[in-house]
């Protein structure tokens, strides 16, 4: 039987919000995302509040800000759409350290120009921020294009991972 349970993180971001499904084995995580942000799901009443499932997680992700891992290896929930799930695959691969742009993204996905859009949208859906690398895809002049957690935080990430494109350092 699993049980949904939600947690917080306290990051240099500031507050995480993690929420996933118990098992009994550890999490499989269904978000991470940041208060206030675009996707953030509520920690409702009835959600059991619970550090313990995402022993793992945290540990991960105290080691991605202390600069010792560049790739998330979580279980996590894979919802969404099979196009958004495709666009999500292609954004887990790229490396750390790397940015893409919008455009290059949807060339390596064999989408026409005009489905850039649709690509942006499920990039922006993306409910895994940090773990699912979302943060990575930038505007092809090297802007900094929305981010479900602010644009502040992504130039954060990117900062962090050493992936600011030149024009903005």
């Amino acid at each position: 039987m699993t049980t949904t349970v939600g947690t917080t993180f306290d990051s240099p971001l500031g507050e995480l919000v993690l929420v996933g499904e118990d098992t009994g084995d550890g999490c499989t995580l269904s978000s991470l995302s940041m208060p206030g942000g675009r996707n953030t799901p509520a920690i409702r009443p009835g959600l059991r509040r619970d550090p313990a499932p995402f022993a793992e997680i945290a540990r991960q992700l105290e080691a991605y800000f202390a600069g010792e891992l560049d790739r998330f290896d979580v279980a996590f929930t894979v919802r969404g759409t099979d196009f958004q799930q495709r666009v999500w695959r292609a954004v887990d691969d790229i490396p750390y350290g790397t940015t893409t742009t919008y455009g290059a993204l949807a060339a390596r996905l064999g989408l026409a120009r005009d489905r850039i859009q649709a690509l942006g949208a499920a990039v922006g859906a993306n409910p895994l921020l940090l773990v699912r690398p979302c943060h990575r895809v930038i505007g092809a002049d090297g802007s900094m294009r929305g981010y479900a957690g602010g644009v502040e935080r992504k130039v954060q990430l990117l900062t962090h991972e050493g992936a600011l494109p030149p024009a903005l350092l």
